[in-house]
C-alpha cells in the first residue's frame, strides 16, 4: 500500500512564499559576491534540507513502513511496531529542530500529551501515530491515513 503525502494550503503558501524570498534575496545580493555567496550557501542548505526530510510518499508491506523523501528513504520494521493510532498534531506542538511548513512538516516536535516525536506530514489532518518498542515515536500523515493505519494495524497484528 502506498500513499501520497498531500500538504496543506499554509504549507504550500509557505513553500512558494520561503522559495521566492530566498531567489530575490539572491537576486538583490548579486553585485556584493561576499554576501551573495553566504546567502547562497544559506538557500542551498536549507533545500538540501528539505530534500532530505520533506516526505513525499508513505508505503506500507507486511515487513515495513517506508517514507519516502526525494533524496533518501526512512524505513521502520513492522515488527519494531507496538501500535499504530490516529492523532492530530495539536496547535501547541513545539517545532525542536524542523519545518513547520516548508516542504511540509518534518523533524523533532514535542507536545505536552503526547512527547517527543520525528514528523514526517503535509497536512495535520492526515496524520497517524506510531510508537516503537523502545518507545521512539513518529507521526507521519498521508491521502487516506485511515486505510493505512487499518492496514498497519493489521499487519502488526497477524506478526
Amino acid at each position: 500500500m502506498k500513499r501520497k503525502v498531500v500538504l496543506s494550503d499554509y504549507a504550500r503558501v509557505i513553500t512558494v512564499a520561503c522559495t521566492v524570498v530566498m531567489c530575490a534575496a539572491l537576486w538583490y545580493t548579486h553585485t556584493c559576491r561576499i554576501q551573495f555567496y553566504i546567502l547562497a550557501a544559506v538557500v542551498a542548505l536549507a533545500f538540501l534540507c528539505a530534500l532530505w526530510y520533506a516526505p513525499m510518499n508513505i508505503s506500507a508491506d507486511n515487513y515495513a513502513i517506508r517514507v519516502h523523501r526525494p533524496l533518501r528513504q526512512t524505513t521502520i520494521p513492522v515488527e519494531e511496531i507496538s501500535s499504530v493510532k490516529p492523532l492530530q498534531p495539536t496547535m501547541g506542538a513545539i517545532r525542536i529542530c524542523g519545518s513547520g511548513g516548508f516542504m511540509g512538516y518534518w523533524g523533532w516536535f514535542s507536545e505536552k500529551d503526547t512527547g517527543k516525536y520525528f514528523a514526517y506530514y503535509g497536512k495535520a489532518s492526515d496524520c497517524f501515530m506510531i510508537t516503537l518498542r523502545n518507545g521512539r515515536k513518529y507521526l507521519l500523515g498521508c491521502a487516506d491515513y485511515a486505510s493505512m493505519t487499518e492496514y498497519i494495524n493489521q499487519t502488526i497484528n497477524h506478526k
